[in-house]
């Protein structure tokens, strides 16, 4: 909470105008059963019809002026909650930013987008309700209770005994329920995830049939959910019966002692009644405050899992300035260099050392899981090595300045990822400073010319969310475009010539290597024909680098490049088995 009270601080004058006028708001109520009292007093008891209808008036004018402190203390209550809401989402959303992608493949996507949506909107309605009934139930209660006092003091004492009973009551129900909300929350991040999966591979659940292993999945945990939330609810709910019954019970007490009061001239009748309003008051602010807790205990628990996300400390941290850079004609160079991904005991690359040339093309070959992905994320420092170095340019990855050290890097994920506008947007994510020309030129390359010349619009062709209308290879073409508008000194393709035919895959190696510049160039890929025209290939097994050379020098060997060659050209170790018999014969 104390996060959201940071925020707060920017909205002081509103935080402190909202409840004052709320305040004002409840003066008027405390002073209308006087009045009522009055008039039954003065104006019924004396048969004065003027004085009853002066203290009518005097009645509108009062819920007049407290229609208008109501209004205005809303107005800056919703002021500061909407201000609060939207600096602690952008201050989340600006946070998860500067995350490294271990943490936050630590935390993960389903839980982070709940607590920028559903959590923060909590906080925003428990700042709003705190702001503007916070202050007035307990000042109606109490103030009801004083004024009671100056009507009459041995039926005041029944107030004085009913309401710390009542605070203890609620104060119970809430401590129980914070950590339940919680609970309901962090099940609302499991129905989120279920929901999104769900979503995301909807197609591969119809093409295995599993629609309705989906649907009574997700029924389970909203079940779950539903459960979760039926027993805070009653737990909740506990409270309007039991601060009922006890209001039932004091005013029973109250009427009866009111009524022996008024039978010997203690009090007057319209003093009586003034007493019963204020019980009823009393009745009516309880019931708010029972909603106000509820709504405080859900605000509290989502801003208390907003701010495990903003307690989170990036991993990685970045200098001031960068380092003088060498000379060395070496543009990428692994030393020792192991990696394990958070939460995993075992290592995903293990004791990895190779040097890469400028202008060389690397292919980084190996079966699933070996870590191909892994070698190459860490060279724009997506990961940071558990131990040995990673150096681009003959220095460390970790002693260039935030974001200087990815301006030198064009990377194109396994998975193609296009954003919501045009194509000209998603290219200028490359280079903003692109022309026309550069993004052609950069399609021209990626084989995608051809894709954008025909659509309507061309560069202007409107890109859905995802890019979900293009295909797949389609999409491939234009994520590789947009690495090359960047014209990077190192171009990272992680798989990402999965969806293209064997000849437009060969046309974008041949168009790669023809351009001009030094552009050093890692392949990552399962076919061997993709990596096969590389300077130098890494055959990668179980985190380990099990070969390195040219194509030739490793099916001469490495039995690892054998298998994965002769596996998909299994011609050429029969064209080779046959040339071997030929030579004994």
């Amino acid at each position: 909470m104390k996060t959201v009270l940071t925020f707060l601080r920017n909205y002081k004058k509103e935080a402190i105008l909202s409840p004052t006028f709320k305040l004002m708001e409840s003066l008027m109520d405390l002073i209308t059963p006087l009045v009522v009292a009055a008039i039954i007093n003065k104006g019924i008891v004396n048969a004065d019809f003027t004085y009853v209808v002066q203290s009518f008036f005097f009645l509108i004018l009062l819920a007049a002026l407290g229609l208008g402190f109501s209004f205005t203390a809303q107005w800056f209550a919703a002021k500061a909650s909407v201000g609060v809401a939207t600096e602690l989402r952008q201050s989340l959303f600006d946070h998860i930013q500067s995350l490294s992608c271990s943490e936050l493949d630590t935390i993960g996507t389903d839980t982070l987008i709940t607590r920028m949506t559903s959590d923060v909107n909590q906080v925003q309605n428990g700042v709003n309700m705190t702001l503007r009934l916070l202050l007035r139930s307990p000042f109606i209660v109490f103030g009801a209770m004083i004024m009671a006092f100056t009507i009459d003091f041995k039926c005041a004492l029944i107030f004085a005994v009913i309401i710390p009973i009542l605070s203890v009551v609620v104060y119970g129900i809430m401590l129980m329920s914070i950590p339940l909300f919680s609970k309901v929350q962090s099940s609302l991040d499991t129905l989120l995830g279920t929901t999104r999966e769900n979503l995301t591979g909807v197609r591969v659940v119809r093409a295995f049939c599993k629609e309705k292993e989906s649907i009574d999945e997700f029924d389970r945990q909203s079940e779950a959910l539903t459960k979760m939330n039926e027993f805070v609810g009653r737990l909740s709910a506990l409270m309007n019966p039991a601060t009922y019954a006890l209001i039932n019970i004091a005013t029973i007490f109250l009427i009866r002692e009111g009524a022996i009061r008024v039978n010997i001239g203690g009090i007057a009748q319209g003093d009586l009644v003034a007493l019963y309003n204020y019980m009823a008051q009393i009745i009516v602010e309880l019931i708010k405050l029972a909603s106000l807790i509820i709504t405080i205990n859900k605000a509290l628990a989502c801003a208390k899992r907003v701010e495990s996300v903003l307690d989170v400390k990036p991993g990685m941290t970045y200098p001031d300035s960068i380092l003088t850079e060498s000379d060395s004609d070496i543009e990428v160079e692994f030393r020792n260099v192991s990696f394990s991904y958070a939460g995993s005991d075992e290592d995903a690359i293990t004791d990895i050392s190779f040097s890469v040339k400028k202008g060389q093309t690397v292919g980084i070959i190996g079966g699933t899981g070996s870590g191909k992905s892994t070698i190459v994320n860490l060279i724009p420092r997506f990961y940071d090595a558990t131990s040995g170095q990673v150096l681009v340019n003959g220095q460390d990855v970790k002693t260039y300045t935030e974001g200087s050290l990815i301006k030198r890097v064009g990377v194109v994920p396994q998975k193609a990822v296009l954003f919501e506008g045009t194509i000209r947007d998603n290219m200028l994510w490359g280079n903003e400073d692109a022309t026309d020309e550069d993004i052609w030129n950069a399609l021209e390359t990626a084989q995608g010319r051809e894709v954008v010349e025909g659509k309507d619009n061309k560069l202007d062709e409107r890109v859905s969310q995802g890019g979900r209308n293009f295909s797949g290879g389609q999409k491939q073409r234009l994520t590789i475009a947009r690495a090359l508008v960047r014209k990077p000194e190192i171009l990272i393709l992680d798989d990402s010539a999965s969806a293209l035919d064997f000849a437009t895959d060969l046309k974008l190696r041949r168009a790669i290597a023809g351009l001009d510049g030094n552009m050093t160039v890692f392949i990552v890929s399962q076919r061997a024909s993709s990596v096969r025209a590389a300077d130098m290939i890494l055959v990668l097994d179980d985190g380990k680098i099990a070969g390195h050379g040219t194509h030739d020098e490793l099916l001469e060997s490495c039995e690892v490049y054998q298998e994965i060659y002769y596996s998909q050209a299994p011609e050429e170790r029969k064209n080779k088995t046959v040339n071997r018999k030929e030579a004994l014969a």
